[in-house]
């Protein structure tokens, strides 16, 4: 009998691979549609199954290699992912024994693959123990030693070394890839404060940590968060600190108009809105609609109004909004490096030979919407991204490019509650903030330029 929480489980891995679905989206899609037949164990199980696997496919296939006479590229993706589940929890999850992971990964096999299929899964997994990752660490080499312990591409290992980051600085970056992210929450001052909020999660059994930032906090023992009635009352959005510093360093004001011209699913959007107090005009913009509906839903959620929804292009120029905002915020599209603890998927999606063309969009975006700030403005460019050419070698050729534009120095708010400055460590020359991926928040790169209206 197969067990449905392993299927399920593997028909996601197809989905992330076969169609290149993200991960997350994915999971929760095919949980949606399950949940009536699955209990929490179950729930727990193929989530731990899919974001494992997703995440240490490159150890994984490693050592599938080792015990296969059959090459990676001549296997179905339907049993490779067998495979990779089945060695994941052998080598990965203790409470799991070897027996289990071994006869349910078999009898997938023979229900998704050809007659020999359970044949030769059985004889690779009866052979695999923790050893073989073990193992891995002896590799003599040092860039390929990190990259198959730590599962992540070599590309990613020689940018990072390529932009003067020393070796164990890299390993440190990759093994942070790899931790399961915190929950980090955000408090909508609009609706409650952060003593009443902390007061409700407690009494629900939620254990409530203080963040790094004012507004924020560390939440542990909660499931399904946004089915929570605080969720959906609006008291609080779940966002990562590194993220939330963004809208801190633009520093609206209630009287500007402002642009957040990247805006979607909202989350920065909609601190602005909180920051000003719900007092302003804020437009959001996004490529796509069913994108700008996620802010609206997110916006009618925390009770702001001031939030303006277009369907805009922000690579493309457009000369009715010259000179319109006070202060513009770019999230621009990126690689996503920085936070590949939550979509571990980027890892295998994106490729080297993306680079080039990601950082012509992030161009395309900021020499367009500079011209629409006025004279005096301010734009923060920020990406969750951690790579030189996206983030700092960017905005210097932009500099070069565009006299009228300076960096302005950024000074980290005291706000914290422990009284220290977490992001200060991240700051260089107090001109960039680049946060590589650590215990607490994902990577981040945010910079804040001002137009002077000369040439």
């Amino acid at each position: 009998m197969i067990d449905k929480a392993r299927e399920i489980a593997l028909r996601v891995l197809y989905k992330i691979e076969n169609e290149e679905a993200y991960s997350n989206i994915a999971l929760d899609d095919i949980l949606n549609k399950n949940r009536n037949d699955l209990n929490e164990k179950d729930i727990g199980l193929i989530s731990e199954i899919v974001y494992g696997v997703t995440t240490w496919r490159l150890t994984l296939d490693e050592i599938i290699q080792k015990y296969s006479k059959i090459p990676k590229k001549k296997i179905s993706i339907w049993i490779l992912n067998i495979l990779r589940m089945s060695i994941y929890q052998i080598i990965f999850l203790d409470k799991i024994p070897k027996s289990a992971a071994v006869n349910e990964g078999v009898n997938l096999a023979k229900r998704y693959g050809h007659k020999t299929s359970a044949g030769f899964a059985n004889a690779i997994l009866r052979k695999v123990n923790k050893k073989d990752y073990e193992e891995l660490f002896q590799i003599q080499d040092v860039k390929e030693k990190i990259s198959k312990t730590t599962s992540m591409p070599i590309w990613i290992i020689n940018n990072l070394e390529k932009d003067g980051l020393s070796i164990d600085k890299i390993e440190e970056i990759c093994k942070f890839s790899n931790e399961r992210p915190k929950l980090s929450i955000r408090v909508n001052k609009l609706r409650t404060s952060s003593k009443k909020l902390k007061e409700k999660l407690e009494s629900k059994g939620v254990e409530v940590e203080n963040g790094i930032l004012e507004d924020f906090y560390i939440l542990n023992k909660v499931k399904n968060i946004e089915q929570i009635k605080e969720f959906k009352q609006g008291l609080f959005t779940v966002q990562d600190e590194a993220a939330g510093l963004v809208p801190i360093i633009l520093n609206p004001k209630s009287h500007q108009k402002i642009l957040d011209a990247c805006s979607a699913p909202g989350g920065k959007s909609t601190y602005i809105g909180e920051i000003v107090e719900n007092d302003g005009e804020i437009e959001a913009w996004d490529i796509y609609e069913h994108r700008t509906k996620l802010v609206e839903k997110s916006a009618k959620r925390l009770g702001i109004t001031i939030i303006n929804t277009k369907v805009e292009d922000a690579t493309k120029f457009k000369n009715k909004y010259v000179k319109q905002f006070d202060k513009i915020l770019l999230d621009v599209p990126c690689l996503g490096l920085g936070v590949l603890k939550r979509k571990p998927d980027i890892k295998w999606q994106k490729k080297e030979i993306d680079i080039k063309n990601i950082v012509h969009t992030q161009y395309k975006i900021l020499e367009n919407c500079c011209k629409y700030l006025k004279d005096g403005g301010e734009i923060v460019y920020s990406t969750c991204s951690i790579l030189k050419e996206e983030n700092q070698n960017l905005i210097e050729k932009f500099l070069k490019e565009n006299k009228d534009f300076s960096i302005q120095k950024i000074s980290i708010p005291n706000n914290t509650k422990s009284g220290i400055n977490f992001f200060e460590k991240y700051l260089i020359d107090k001109k960039f903030i680049q946060v590589y991926q650590n215990e607490k928040t994902d990577g981040f790169f945010i910079c804040k330029l001002e137009k002077s209206g000369k040439k």
